[in-house]
């Protein structure tokens, strides 16, 4: 028999920062399977979810998977089963921002004669949400860095 790890979920074990990306990841998720595109033409109406219109849609839904699953882990096993070379956020911002990148291009590669419907909006909305937190905080970082070392040349001078 071999020692497998116990899974005990434990939501609070994700920061604030897990829980918008998982919100966000599941609300694109979904958008997915809404509608995309639509045409209208002679009294018919059509419509097209992100899927049907763009095939490479496919590995979106594949990487929303694989960080739900993800963050689950993370609050459920006490030390993840594999050592990954990448650091928590690292992964997140890496699975998230392919995201957000291969959505707006789905959103910009719209089909000819068709509008966007909801589920479009929807997706760039959710995408751009669950990539923010990954890439606000080191902004605010950055900026507070550069503000500190403001003062201290000010602080300096005096």
């Amino acid at each position: 028999m071999t020692n497998s790890p116990s899974f005990r979920l434990d939501a609070s074990r994700w920061t604030r920062t897990d829980r918008i990306t998982g919100i966000s990841t599941l609300v694109l998720l979904i958008s997915l399977f809404l509608p995309w595109f639509g045409i209208s033409l002679f009294g018919i109406n059509a419509e097209a979810d992100g899927l049907t219109a763009h095939g490479y849609l496919y590995l979106v839904l594949v990487v929303c998977l694989a960080i739900t699953g993800y963050l689950v882990a993370t609050a459920g096993l006490a030390e993840l089963p594999a050592a990954f070379p990448l650091t928590h956020r690292q992964r997140l911002l890496a699975a998230t921002g392919l995201n957000a990148a291969l959505v707006l291009l789905a959103f910009l590669i719209k089909p000819t004669a068709t509008s966007w419907r909801f589920g479009a909006f929807g997706a760039v909305i959710a995408a751009l949400a669950a990539l923010a937190p990954q890439v606000l905080p080191a902004a605010r970082t950055d900026a507070s860095a550069v503000t500190a070392a403001r003062e201290s040349d000010q602080i300096g001078e005096r």
